[in-house]
């Protein structure tokens, strides 16, 4: 199979799952009030009970899904953009270093009012891409699928194993979470801004070291990267049988994982032993259902008449990082002190009816701009500033 990219026709699919993937991330920042988890006391019962079916469903939904269809379309994006610079005869080692420099200067901007920012994870992880991908097909696959077994929580695990009595306390990163009331309750955008690119961040930082993440996301950038340059995300009779087996395969792994998980707690009473075991079952369980989700609504996309329903998401999708960024400014300012500060009075149900508010007008905006635009404003500066000086 040639596996060169040389149609530069947008792949429409691609921007209906980036789409897909950004407003299910909006609801659930909604419903977390940003990563700022407060519940208020002063509701009604039944609300509260509404409240937590809410949580649950979106998290079960959603939950370590949406960004990890962001990471696998960053290994996609970087195919399609390493082939194309190939094609022209051009490194791209270099213009790619420069992206990811402007991606970590995008994500601190954004970490400035939400401390949950992805992308500056991104940027670092993304770097090594460029080594990775000079390697064999193979080698690259074997790669990724010890990182997403993540290889440090086996350690952890034959560590517990060896000393299954050990107190163990609880995870650094909540520390962190705790101090959160003290700036982003305050009614100072200075303050809140300063928080979060100290404390936020090392909370964040750890969060993710915790849960495995960042083999995760890596392990996902090379995955992306291969189905990209196998152009499966183009409609073709080997793409098709490719997403009919990754859907069954993803069904079949997800029903067991998924209801191990809920036997965890009380099959292994060890707390040092059961840490490292729900980190991974987790992570593998989240990874099968966004596999599920990936290749079901890809298979929707080309295989159904659902295409022109589902093209709603593809101007969310064709400004994915813009409205990354301007979800953070605005959902901030609803939620923390320094705005509305409706975090006080808030729980789920309240959080999901903004959500959806929310994403009609980002909707309206997102078709707007699209008509007088290629890309969203800040892809707009992130690709003048990738290229400048050159011929992209």
């Amino acid at each position: 199979m040639n596996t060169a990219i040389t149609n530069l026709r947008r792949i429409d699919v691609l921007d209906v799952l980036r789409g897909f993937a950004i407003v299910s991330i909006m609801l659930l920042h909604n419903i977390e009030h940003f990563d700022f988890y407060f519940l208020p006391e002063n509701l009604p019962l039944w609300m509260k009970s509404m409240d937590k079916i809410i949580w649950d469903s979106l998290f079960f939904l959603f939950g370590g899904k949406s960004y990890s269809i962001f990471a696998l379309f960053f290994g996609v994006t970087y195919a399609i953009q390493l082939s194309r610079q190939k094609e022209k005869g051009k490194s791209f080692d270099g213009i790619f270093a420069w992206r990811m420099l402007l991606l970590f200067g995008f994500g601190i901007f954004n970490s400035a009012f939400y401390q949950g920012d992805i992308l500056e994870i991104y940027a670092v992880l993304g770097l090594l891409l460029i080594p990775l991908c000079k390697l064999a097909e193979k080698a690259i696959f074997g790669i990724a699928v010890i990182l997403l077994l993540l290889p440090y929580e086996w350690m952890n695990l034959l560590y517990a194993l060896q000393h299954p009595h050990e107190s163990i306390s609880n995870p650094e990163s909540w520390s962190y979470f705790d101090k959160m009331i003290i700036y982003v309750g305050k009614s100072s955008l200075w303050d809140t801004i300063i928080g979060n690119l100290t404390n936020g961040k090392m909370a964040v930082m750890l969060w993710n070291w915790e849960n495995g993440r960042f083999f995760t996301i890596l392990g996902l950038f090379l995955l992306g990267y291969l189905m990209g340059k196998r152009r499966l995300f183009e409609w073709s009779p080997q793409s098709e049988r490719f997403w009919k087996k990754t859907f069954v395969i993803a069904v079949l792994a997800f029903i067991p994982l998924y209801l191990i998980q809920k036997q965890l707690k009380p099959l292994i009473t060890s707390a040092i032993i059961r840490r490292p075991i729900v980190t991974m079952e987790t992570s593998w369980s989240n990874l099968a259902l966004m596999m599920i989700l990936v290749s079901g609504i890809t298979l929707l996309f080309y295989k159904t008449n659902l295409k022109s329903k589902l093209m709603y998401f593809s101007s969310f999708g064709r400004m994915s990082m813009s409205n990354y960024i301007i979800q953070s400014i605005i959902g901030t300012g609803i939620y923390y002190g320094w705005g509305l500060g409706l975090y006080q009075y808030t729980g789920a149900t309240y959080c999901v009816l903004i959500a959806l508010g929310l994403t009609i007008l980002m909707g309206i905006f997102c078709k707007w701009w699209a008509k007088h635009h290629k890309q969203g404003p800040f892809e707009t500066l992130w690709h003048k500033a990738t290229w400048l000086g050159t011929r992209s």
